[in-house]
């Protein structure tokens, strides 16, 4: 009942059933890039489903079928304080569901992330003179899922709650206070969170020598949870997009890093033994905790499942090989094939807004469609169509990305692909055109 409840919440747009409860859900991303390689803390939001924006500056609250808003803080994005985002927007930098990309790189991100920017941002994120796209933190506020996996804490809220944290926000001076020991992501999380529930989430002063981290958030929240079983809390994952874009990195704290990264640890060991020794069983007793542990996955259907098991992703591997195998010869673009494509196109929308990928195949422009809702619009780059489909389940069934997967999506994705051979041109002239029209293509590095 309660993942029920949580899926609901969560999508209420992409449901059917009516929302009784708002709530507020802790957003724990985990890190990548230089944060995932140096620190590690990773990034704290939260979403209200019972509040919504008139402009990412002023709130108000949700009118019937709208799913509520993400509230978070980042550095220097209009000398700003905090910024709200539609949920979906926030997630995947569309604003319907059916536009999720089933395959990403940098360069179609970068495009639908700056397509939504230039629709609704421009009066805070504004063009540079040029009309070209301005540098910054601003990008983090669209499309969090092609960057991370994000791990969700749910718990109701009431409206008069709602009421009166949107006079708040919107009645105070909204000007940067971003600091990163004292006023950072996490300390803008356990403010609201704490607005709604007193004491509910706090510091580790020891944990994370006082600096407020998002996993702390989270471990004080579910503990809180614990004790109050009327706000009918859940917890569940909401996986990174499938794509090329490298995977993000299990979320530490402040104490957790010193101790798993050898540049830290080794001078401290050198130095202060004692005080070395002393972190290390701080950490092992209180402070080993796992977000992601046994949480469920939202999948693409929008309900909650199980991840692969390992058994799961060999038995799903050896489906994925048949499929290719069995594929009609010279109807299926191979990787080398699907490789050049995908680095000489250009991201587009089609005539509904769908994302697409648009390239030149021979002498002429192909555009396959990589969506769920139009990826089977055109036989004719059904080719490139199942390529990305192959590229997308490889992707799932990697042993990290495995554990983060819901099993019915592989399971989904692997009947598309099916479906997408089978639908394969017969002719072998045509399909033999389109091969070698994508092998002419440049060959540069993916994305």
């Amino acid at each position: 009942m309660r993942l029920r409840i949580a899926a609901t919440t969560l999508f209420f747009s992409l449901c059917t059933i009516a929302r009784v409860q708002a709530g507020a859900t802790l957003f724990l991303g985990e890190p990548y890039s230089y944060d995932g390689a140096f620190a590690g803390t990773g990034h704290a939001a939260l979403y209200l489903s019972g509040v919504c924006a008139a402009s990412p500056l002023v709130l108000r609250h949700c009118l019937p079928g709208e799913t509520g808003i993400v509230l978070s803080r980042y550095r220097g994005i209009g000398g700003y304080d905090w910024i709200a985002i539609p949920l979906i927007p926030y997630l995947y930098a569309v604003e319907k569901p059916e536009d999720i990309p089933l395959f990403a790189d940098k360069k179609l991100v970068a495009f639908l992330r700056d397509q939504y920017r230039r629709n609704h941002l421009e009066a805070v994120v504004p063009d540079l003179p040029d009309d070209r796209t301005p540098d910054g933190a601003w990008y983090q506020l669209i499309g969090a899922s092609y960057l991370r996996t994000i791990y969700a804490f749910e718990i109701e809220t009431r409206p008069e709650q709602d009421d009166k944290l949107i006079r708040t926000l919107n009645d105070a001076a909204n000007h940067q206070r971003w600091k990163l020991v004292t006023a950072n992501c996490a300390d803008f999380v356990r403010q609201v969170i704490s607005f709604y529930y007193p004491h509910s989430v706090h510091r580790s002063i020891i944990g994370d020598l006082g600096v407020t981290t998002p996993k702390q958030l989270a471990r004080t929240l579910s503990k809180y949870s614990r004790g109050h079983p009327e706000l009918h809390a859940s917890t569940f994952a909401i996986p990174q997009v499938p794509g090329t874009i490298p995977r993000s990195k299990r979320v530490r704290g402040v104490l957790e890093v010193m101790l798993t990264s050898k540049k830290y640890m080794l001078p401290l060991f050198l130095f202060h033994p004692f005080a070395a020794g002393t972190a290390v069983a701080v950490y092992v007793g209180h402070w080993h905790y796992n977000p992601g542990k046994n949480a469920p996955i939202l999948d693409s259907k929008d309900q909650l499942g199980v991840a692969l098991t390992s058994a799961d992703r060999r038995v799903l591997q050896n489906r994925l090989e048949e499929l290719v195998q069995t594929a009609a010869a010279g109807a299926y673009a191979d990787g080398r094939h699907w490789t050049s494509f995908r680095a000489d196109a250009v991201p587009a929308l089609d005539h509904f807004g769908g994302p697409t990928l648009q390239a030149r195949v021979g002498a002429e422009i192909m555009s396959v469609g990589i969506t769920r809702s139009n990826i089977l619009s055109s036989l004719v780059g059904s080719q490139f169509a199942a390529a990305l489909m192959e590229a997308r389940l490889r992707e799932e069934l990697k042993s990290a990305a495995a554990k983060k997967t819901a099993r019915a999506d592989v399971e989904s994705d692997l009947a598309l692909l099916k479906q997408l051979l089978e639908s394969q041109p017969k002719e072998s002239a045509s399909t033999g055109a389109l091969a070698s029209g994508s092998a002419a293509l440049p060959s540069s590095a993916s994305q």
